[in-house]
């Protein structure tokens, strides 16, 4: 068992020392990105004394563009991931997996994106979670209408995050 009272963290503070989050359930785990992309959040990304080491990919930056119209997309509270395009689109206390992309007009509220997923124009996400590779076709909803999303059988929970599995089209 590892004892979190000897665990010494350079960089640190009080508040994060000892932190420890069971991610074992979808609510949880939802939680936990939530609190990733909070002002303050308890684990810190960016504690420079205590660097985080994952892979590094062959990617460019995220990108956030006009779209073809020119109107201007929004990123509010959200971690992006390399690779990521977001065009004129409006995403909100969410985080981006690499390789996702955001087209024009779709609103991607309090949601974790895994990599290569797509949004496409004028869809709508809203507490959820993708898996990998998820296609959310132009003008699709996730997360706005339970009874549908049971239908198409994905998974919701109790708290109303609904969870696409990996490579599923939605339309």
């Amino acid at each position: 068992m590892y004892d979190l009272n000897r665990n010494e963290v350079p960089g640190s503070t009080v508040r994060d020392r000892f932190y420890w989050r069971d991610v074992g359930t979808i609510d949880s785990f939802f939680d936990a990105h939530q609190d990733l992309i909070s002002a303050l959040p308890i684990f810190n990304l960016y504690n420079e004394q205590w660097p985080i080491f994952s892979s590094q990919l062959n990617s460019p930056p995220a990108k956030f563009v006009r779209d073809s119209r020119g109107a201007l997309g929004e990123v509010i509270d959200s971690i992006v991931s390399l690779g990521c395009v977001v065009s004129g689109a409006h995403l909100e206390r969410s985080v981006l997996g690499t390789w996702v992309s955001i087209e024009s007009g779709a609103v991607v509220t309090d949601t974790v994106v895994f990599e290569r997923s797509q949004i496409g124009e004028g869809a709508i996400v809203r507490r959820a979670i993708l898996d990998k590779g998820v296609v959310v076709s132009p003008g699709a909803t996730v997360g706005v209408d339970r009874e549908a999303d049971l239908a198409r059988g994905f998974t919701v929970t109790q708290s109303g995050i609904t969870v696409v599995g990996k490579g599923i089209l939605v339309e």
